[in-house]
């Protein structure tokens, strides 16, 4: 982990939203702007994906990422690549300290497997992410543009066997993680609404964005 706090003031942002769970954000950050996520009442999950606003066909690598950074978590200092390895990201503040990169993002179909087969009809990341991009054309993004996330703030330890197990949160309320972008990159985050996950605190609640020039 490496936490570090950030010097930029939420009354000096530019652009602040607040995301209830279960609501989606979809939105372009320049190259050179900081954006932050933060998790207002703490143990909940945004699972983010970015795209290179000029070509999405360019997006967050998690196998470029974790080999690069040979870390599978991420937190202040690390790089966030695409497919192409290029840089999109760094984070530059993290008060939680540690990020998951592989539990991936939960899907009417996963939450079958992992709950109950009558959870299949619960609202899912998934679900979000696919009305984002069909009530936003204008984003070029389209189904098979769905690939590797991030899931902010939520905890999956990796097993001394190699497992992963979907734990409490470490976060809490007001904790943030803050990136700047190095390239033009299109954000699109589902804040989770998934209650049967402990990494959600069993309570899904809302996050907030903000983002500095």
């Amino acid at each position: 982990m490496s936490v570090i706090a950030s010097d930029l003031l939420i009354d000096n942002a530019r652009y602040t939203q607040s995301i209830k769970a279960g609501n989606y954000y979809l939105g372009t950050i320049k190259a050179g702007q900081t954006f932050r996520i933060v998790d207002l009442e703490g143990n909940q999950a945004a699972d983010t994906l970015f795209f290179n606003a000029n070509d999405p066909s360019e997006r967050y690598s998690a196998m470029d990422t974790i080999r690069e950074q040979s870390n599978v978590y991420l937190t202040t200092g690390s790089e966030l690549r695409s497919n192409l390895n290029n840089v999109l990201l760094r984070i530059v503040a993290d008060t939680c300290g540690r990020h998951d990169t592989l539990g991936g993002a939960c899907a009417t179909e996963s939450n079958t497997v992992r709950y109950d087969l009558e959870k299949r009809c619960m609202h899912a990341c998934r679900d979000s992410w696919m009305l984002a991009i069909a009530e936003h054309p204008e984003y070029g993004l389209h189904k098979r543009d769905i690939s590797h996330n991030i899931n902010f703030f939520m905890n999956v330890p990796v097993t001394p066997e190699g497992g992963l197990t979907f734990e409490d949160g470490i976060s809490a309320p007001g904790k943030y993680v803050e990136l700047t972008a190095v390239m033009d990159v299109i954000v699109l985050i589902s804040n989770c609404p998934q209650l049967n996950n402990p990494c959600n605190g069993y309570n899904p609640t809302p996050v907030q964005i903000a983002v500095w020039d």
